[in-house]
């Protein structure tokens, strides 16, 4: 049993984005980013059971249309005298782990060549078209797959193409993903995909919340009664959806309007004109929806807070939002110049999608006692696990005079007191650097970074099929079968192939990597114009690690001991908010934080295997400890086991002035790793290297 739609509390934004798509699927989609626990796989899942119901023709694996066939439907082609058939919307579910074949379908090539026969199987976008396709987690698919997705929802049709055999369905569809952005943000180049973006949080009044378990409560207990209550406001929505469905193709957009949503837009300087394509959409489907033939002002502004504000993103490290004030700026320039309202700014404490022509809150009327108040960022209960606070970003302290560090720090003596801690320094800005990549040939996640054995890449050989084959190598194929056709009967033109002649493309790609940064923020590192330089290339790295499509995590050590301050983790965000935090001083226990990368790195051998790991250890190689002993000696030992262990390392050495001990260097030849100059870390460098070498 489902739970009702409008049985959410609260959550306007996502619900009115998701009735919008349902209204006009061209719109695009829409992505729901928010905090574990706040009703987003709910709410999808509740938005199918109110959609009208679709007549389709009997025995159709793709979803038909009796009074519109799909003239390429590979189950067709389907006559007019086809029994159609009622049913309900369906909501299809994309795993995170799914494959190529699973979403597009797969072709049975052995067949196809073999015996001439196109056996086609179905795949999630055939069971999504003219119903829901609902992505959870879609930051964690690969980057082929949201490709591909995101290809047929704009297209309305799904492709499959197999060493010159192809297959083309319809897929239209509302396309919904839900993601939480502690784990991952999506490239900017996907994110645009996405029609609507909502941001979801859970109430943090009493009021609401007690609403939000009262409710879930009441759901536990009797399913099918709580959803007999609210079956009337579940009704009213879908007829709703379906008047609006109907009023669409008569709404019109003016001249006046589309100016506003050209002139938005521009405003909020957003790349290229998908922007002004979806909230032009948009709008029209928010005055379908509230009834009305014409777009007007407010339905321009609904639209560009849908749309927006996750397209005002230059890097990964951008939050997306939108300025209400420059919003209503653009919309007042854009007015006619006789249009008497001078103040778009709408009265205090009032939404400017109320009124009398505005959606009913969550799709209905609530059943009778029903007085919770609304609320932007409810959510149904029954929540998911509390969320962790967000890291706190740290701002650049006033100037202080550089601290020098204690001496005797290279010879790992203890007697001179350790710096004092200092407050975070801003990290310079991030640049482009060189790529580091594991040596050796890998077989992970797909990504951009070490070379590995792949399903998409470049051919480099090929193998026996150790089942069906999905990338034929077509040559090897034919030189397998060449030598067999005589004893098969053929003497002329044409090629009889077997089973045991197909061969499977073996393929080169690039796979992600975990990137486990170790950073040294002890007082030898607190020289502020040192550390500011530190940050800004830690700061780099992990910008060329989420376009890389990589794993990371952050270990920082100081004072006595090492912290694992960011295990590893999909969201370089979180990554790099720490690292703008991150205060310096006190002694260098690079042992400890040797070690404590060394622990790590063997519990995400066991929890990941096929995840390879890259060690960035920066440092200038100092050690001192606490007490008495030799604490280069012990760093040496640390890395050792590193190096045992097989991790590929590189040091990122931070020394400077006129005078250097090269600890550093001395560093990585114990972890048998790569060492560069922290000024050598840019593209440009290695660009300006290769060219003084030539």
């Amino acid at each position: 049993m489902t739970y009702p739609f409008g049985a959410v509390v609260g959550m306007d934004d996502m619900r009115l984005a998701l009735l919008l798509n349902a209204v006009s699927p061209a719109v695009g989609g829409v992505l729901v980013r928010g905090e574990k626990g706040t009703a987003k796989s709910t709410t999808v899942r509740a938005l199918a059971a109110v959609l009208p119901p679709v007549d389709v023709v009997a025995g159709c694996r793709f979803a038909c249309d009796p009074a519109a066939p799909d003239p390429e439907c590979p189950d067709g082609p389907h006559s007019a005298d086809d029994r159609p058939v009622t049913r309900p919307a369906r909501l299809v579910e994309l795993p995170v782990g799914a494959s190529e074949d699973r979403l597009v379908g797969s072709l049975d090539l052995e067949r196809a060549l073999t015996e001439g026969v196109k056996s086609f199987e179905p795949g999630l976008l055939a069971g999504a078209h003219r119903g829901v396709l609902y992505v959870d987690e879609v930051n964690l698919l690969h980057d082929h797959l949201v490709d591909l997705l995101l290809d047929a929802a704009a297209l309305g049709r799904a492709y499959v193409e197999r060493e010159g055999v192809s297959v083309r369905h319809a897929a239209r569809f509302l396309l919904v993903g839900t993601m939480n952005p502690e784990e991952g943000e999506l490239r900017p180049q996907l994110l645009d995909r996405f029609g609507l973006t909502v941001e979801v949080a859970a109430p943090r009044d009493a009021d609401l919340r007690a609403e939000v378990v009262r409710r879930r409560f009441g759901y536990d207990a009797d399913p099918a009664a709580f959803a007999a209550a609210w079956a009337v406001s579940e009704r009213e929505l879908a007829d709703q959806i379906a008047a609006a469905r109907a009023l669409l193709p008569s709404v019109v957009l003016s001249d006046a309007a589309l100016r506003q949503v050209t002139s938005v837009c521009a405003a909020f300087d957003v790349d290229g004109l998908r922007a002004d394509l979806v909230t032009a959409r948009a709008a029209i489907a928010h005055a379908a929806w509230c009834g009305r033939t014409d777009v007007t002002e407010d339905d321009v502004r609904v639209a560009a807070r849908l749309a927006l504000p996750h397209r005002r993103r230059r890097n990964p490290f951008d939050a997306p939002g939108l300025d209400d004030d420059t919003l209503d700026q653009a919309l007042a320039d854009s007015r006619p110049d006789d249009d008497p309202d001078d103040d778009p700014t709408p009265p205090e404490g009032t939404d400017p999608t109320d009124g009398p022509d505005s959606p009913p809150d969550g799709g209905g009327t609530p059943p009778p006692g029903d007085t919770s108040p609304d609320h932007q960022n409810g959510h149904f209960g029954g929540a998911e696990g509390e969320s962790a606070p967000a890291p706190q970003d740290g701002g650049a302290p006033d100037e202080q005079p550089p601290t020098t560090a204690p001496r005797g720090e290279g010879g790992g003596h203890t007697d001179a007191a350790p710096a004092p801690e200092k407050a975070a320094v801003a990290p310079d800005a991030a640049f482009l650097v060189q790529r580091l990549e594991v040596p050796g040939m890998g077989a992970g996640a797909s990504g951009r970074r070490s070379k590995a054995r792949s399903e998409r890449g470049r051919v480099v050989g090929s193998r026996r099929p150790e089942g069906s084959v999905t990338k034929l190598h077509l040559v090897d194929t034919v030189l397998a079968a060449a030598p067999h056709q005589r004893a098969r009967g053929r003497s002329g033109a044409g090629l009889r192939l077997q089973h045991e002649d197909l061969r499977q493309a073996t393929l080169e790609g690039r796979e992600g990597n975990l990137v486990l940064f170790v950073v040294d923020a002890s007082g030898s590192m607190g020289a502020r114009s040192r550390m500011a330089a530190v940050k800004g290339a830690v700061l780099s790295l992990l910008m060329d690690a989420y376009q890389r499509r990589d794993k990371v995590g952050l270990i920082t050590f100081r004072g006595a001991d090492a912290e694992l301050t960011l295990p590893p983790t999909w969201s370089v965000e979180a990554a790099a908010a720490r690292l703008t935090s991150l205060p310096t001083g006190g002694r260098t226990p690079l042992a400890a934080g040797l070690l404590r990368a060394h622990e790590t790195l063997r519990l995400e051998r066991v929890r990941d295997p096929q995840r390879r790991p890259l060690l960035v250890v920066v440092t200038d190689g100092r050690a001192t400890g606490p007490r008495g002993g030799d604490h280069l000696s012990d760093a040496r030992r640390a890395a050792g086991l590193l190096a045992a262990a097989g991790t590929a390392s590189v040091v990122v050495d931070c020394e400077s002035g006129p005078v250097r001990l090269g600890l550093a260097a001395s560093l990585g030849t114990a972890l048998g790793a790569q060492t560069m100059r922290l000024e050598e870390l840019g593209a440009e460098s290695l660009v300006r290297t290769v060219r003084e070498a030539a």
